[in-house]
This record gives structure tokens, C-alpha cells and sequence, in this order.
């Protein structure tokens, strides 16, 4: 919907398409009238068959950290597409590895990089681990004539630096205690297992760091009957939150917990704070962004990371708030 809205705003007189929803099978039929079709990675996966079998004269990725999977369906859904000219716009073109250069360049530029196989071994594995600084550079050189990178100083010149802080939480006795029995637990737990080694108990430990994170959130994340409990974190952001309104700006608040994002409501509603809120089974999205950049009355905007860190325009907040890092920093500074 931000595609639409911005053409709308910006170039009225292009003839639009919204290539989605049931009802979309009979527009391919009336393609040549739009200037610009709009649709989703997901609607793309599922007409591939019949898109395929067009050329457009061009073909844009929005996110294209989307197709940063090779072996996906998206990957190779956005392969088999056909155009004289090819875009992939990405704030995060590298989120885990190198290895996803190749997906994205394939896409542009079929065969430049060599197979995928090839270019893994080249850069180790996806990872990078083998390339030296020469042939980092060498692979920076092929990669230059392809790619415009734009930082935000170039694009909005007066636009203020951003400015980052850590608002530390010490924990009460009561949430503290529960951290620490965790702790404790999974510590036994692995000094329990027969081999010690990191690498072969991979899911105890992401287990147990997933749940000392939630912990360190609030103890209702960890045992339902705890909702009602003091959390520092919590301590610390409302109070935060209410001196940000009250001096006139609007504000994200982003955590990768759902479950917590509703104790945070919770507390907004006792605080009588207004507030927007979208996680992944938000469906009226475009409603949702509109009222929280429109509507004076709201200040608030709760998010989901992985729902909300792609694909919003939320220009009207000046605040951004993270509850809880995201194991990708990649992912975090894209939703920032």
C-alpha cells in the first residue's frame, strides 16, 4: 500500500494496478493498460507460471533481502521473471552472510557471479571466512558498475544525526530470581550432557538464551500467571514514553515478543496513552499506519520486529524504542 500511496502523491498520472486479492486473475488479462503493476512476494510465488510468460520492461524488488535465499520459492519465483530492465532496492542486501549477494545479483545479472556452488566455495561457504582483502576488493571492483548506494546524509541533507542511547534496567528482587533460577537450570542442564561442546548443543543453548531474553523482558513471558508482575524494563519505558508525549513527538516501540507487546498494552491502557498496534495477524495494515501518522490524539505505535521492520513508511515518529535486541542486528537497524 505505501507503493501506491506514494505514486498517488507523486505521479497522478500514472495508471496504477493493485495486482492482488481473489479477484486479481482477470487483470492479467488488461496489463498493457497500467503503467504500474503492484503485488506482493507472495502473490508473485503463486501466479509465477502466468507472469513468466510476460516481459515487462521493468522488474523492481522492493526488500529485496527477500530473495536472499537462493533455494526459496521467492528466489526462484523472481528468476523466472521477465524484463528489459531489472531493479532490486534493499536497506539490508547482506543480512546474514555474503553468500546472499549472489541471490540478488543472479536475479539482476544471470551468470555474473558464477554458480552458486562456485561462489560459495569462492567466499567460504556464503560466509566470506575464506576471501582475503584482495579478494574482497576484487569482488568489491565487479561489483561497483551495478549497484547506487545512497546514504541518508545524501538524501535528506538537513535531516538530523541519529542519535542512539541505552536506558539501563536493573531487575527487581522478584524477576531477578527468576532470571537466576534459569539460568541456573540451563547451566545444570548442559554440564549435564555427556559432550560440552557449544557446536553440538546448539538448541539447549538457543533455548536456554531464548528464555533468559524473555526473562529479562518480563517474568509473564516465562509463566502467564505473572503478567500482573513489576518488570524494570516496563519501569523504565512508560515513564520514558510519557516525557517523550507530553513534549509533542510520536513514538515506535518495537520487540520481537507479541507476548510482550501485549503487557505493554496493558500498561498503556492503565496509563490512558493512546496507541496503534501491528504484529503478523494484522491485516488492515494501511489503516492501522494512516491513523498513527495522521492522528494527532495518537502518540504510540506498538510493533512487532519481524511484522513491522519492512515495508512502512512511519515518518511522523521521532522516537524509536527497541525492548529487546533482535539475534540479526541487520534486522534492527532496518526496522530503525
Amino acid at each position: 500500500f505505501n507503493w501506491l500511496q506514494e505514486a498517488e502523491k507523486f505521479t497522478p498520472r500514472l495508471r496504477l494496478l493493485d495486482y492482488t486479492g481473489p479477484g486479481r486473475h482477470d487483470d492479467r488479462e488488461h496489463f498493457r493498460e497500467f503503467d504500474l503493476i503492484v503485488t506482493t512476494y507472495g502473490v508473485m510465488r503463486s501466479d509465477i507460471a502466468e507472469l513468466a510468460q510476460m516481459e515487462f520492461d521493468y522488474v523492481i524488488l522492493d526488500e529485496a533481502q527477500a530473495i536472499k535465499n537462493a533455494e526459496s520459492q521467492s528466489a526462484k519465483a523472481a528468476r523466472l521473471l521477465q524484463g528489459r530492465h531489472k531493479l532490486a532496492m534493499s536497506g539490508t542486501p547482506i543480512e546474514n552472510h555474503l553468500g546472499e549477494l549472489w541471490s540478488i545479483v543472479e536475479f539482476l545479472n544471470p551468470g555474473m557471479l558464477g554458480s552458486a556452488g562456485v561462489f560459495k566455495r569462492v567466499v567460504g561457504g556464503g560466509s566470506g571466512s575464506s576471501l582475503d582483502d584482495d579478494g574482497k576488493q576484487l569482488l568489491s571492483k565487479a561489483l561497483r558498475p551495478i549497484i547506487l548506494r545512497r546514504t541518508k546524509a545524501q538524501v535528506v541533507q538537513d535531516l538530523p544525526e541519529k542519535v542512539e542511547q541505552t536506558l539501563y534496567c536493573d531487575m527487581e528482587p522478584a524477576q531477578r530470581q527468576l532470571y537466576e533460577q534459569i539460568r541456573a537450570h540451563y547451566r545444570a542442564a548442559l554440564l549435564r550432557k555427556e559432550t560440552g561442546s557449544i557446536s553440538t548443543n546448539k538448541i539447549e543453548v538457543l533455548e536456554a538464551l531464548l528464555r533468559l531474553r524473555q526473562a529479562s523482558c518480563h517474568p509473564g513471558l516465562i509463566d502467564e500467571a505473572r503478567k500482573g508482575d513489576p518488570s524494570a524494563k516496563l519501569d523504565v519505558l512508560v515513564p520514558s514514553v510519557e516525557e517523550v508525549i507530553d513534549e509533542g513527538h510520536k513514538v515506535l516501540v518495537f520487540s520481537q515478543f507479541t507476548s510482550f507487546l501485549a503487557i505493554v498494552r496493558d500498561r498503556l491502557d492503565k496509563a490512558k496513552i493512546t496507541y496503534e498496534y501491528l504484529d503478523g495477524r494484522t491485516r488492515d495494515r494501511q489503516a492501522r499506519v494512516e491513523r498513527f501518522q495522521t492522528d494527532p490524539n495518537v502518540r504510540v505505535f506498538l510493533i512487532s520486529l519481524k511484522a513491522g521492520g519492512l515495508g512502512l513508511n512511519l515518518t511522523a515518529a521521532e522516537y524509536v524504542y527497541l525492548l529487546d535486541p533482535w539475534w540479526n542486528p541487520a534486522v534492527e537497524a532496518q526496522a530503525i
